[in-house]
């Protein structure tokens, strides 16, 4: 398992709970608006400086009974068959476990889930299907494989056996307002669907990091549209 970051604490990571959150390197899509670069490309992973697990797990020992969570994100966690055995580590230290995910690995989502080793799932939803291509780095040929999977997982966190959220960065040049709906119809009924702003910086693909992000009244007019498809519908 290899480990590219360590936040010591967050208040913002995991709704309702104080954390740290975990990176782990390697993801199988190359969005052109993620912030992780160092965590995606092949490149930049071997100049990102590791943590060896043993040292992660020496600092969780020291934060028991201070943190209330461990947040694994990437990256995408479950691209590393490793992932069930880190999350088992952590919750036997007693901290509970969120993950950040793409959902494009809905076999290994229902392994944690049933082996209850994760206790909340965020789950992005990159674009409405026919822009997934465009929005996650990849030829239209591998489109039809990534939507299956992804559905699949959007299935399994809708059956509520774990909370849960998904959410959409409103990424320009990609995603319109009539994507966002489209996601909308695609993921409901669901608990929780946030719409994230987008922040134009650091980004994989530098020529988003010139781009303008969405008008916020765009934003409030698509949640005002889509509110009563989800328990909780906010903007980020």
């Amino acid at each position: 398992m290899e480990i590219g970051g360590l936040q010591k604490t967050t208040l913002i990571d995991y709704p309702g709970r104080v954390a740290c959150t975990v990176f782990l390197v390697k993801c199988n899509f190359k969005c052109p608006f993620c912030y992780s670069s160092e965590l995606v490309l092949k490149e930049k992973i071997k100049q990102q400086p590791k943590i060896p697990e043993q040292d992660f797990f020496d600092f969780l020992k020291k934060r028991i009974g201070q943190l209330d969570g461990v947040v694994v994100c990437g990256g995408e966690p479950t691209v590393n068959p490793e992932l069930p055995e880190l999350c088992k580590k952590i919750k036997e230290m007693g901290f509970l476990v969120k993950l950040d995910t793409n959902g494009s690995n809905p076999e290994m989502l229902q392994q944690l889930i049933s082996d209850k080793l994760v206790d909340y799932v965020a789950m992005d939803i990159k674009a409405s299907k026919e822009k997934y291509p465009e929005a996650i780095g990849h030829g239209r040929d591998f489109n039809d494989i990534v939507v299956n999977q992804v559905s699949k997982s959007v299935d399994i966190l809708n059956k509520r056996e774990v909370d849960y959220e998904f959410r959409t960065t409103f990424a320009p040049k990609i995603l319109t307002k009539q994507d966002i709906l489209d996601i909308a119809k695609w993921i409901s009924p669901a608990k929780r669907y946030y719409i994230q702003n987008f922040v134009p910086q650091k980004t994989l693909d530098p020529e988003f990091e010139h781009l303008k992000p969405h008008p916020d009244e765009e934003a409030l007019e698509i949640k005002e549209q889509i509110s009563g498809l989800f328990d909780v519908c906010e903007i980020r």
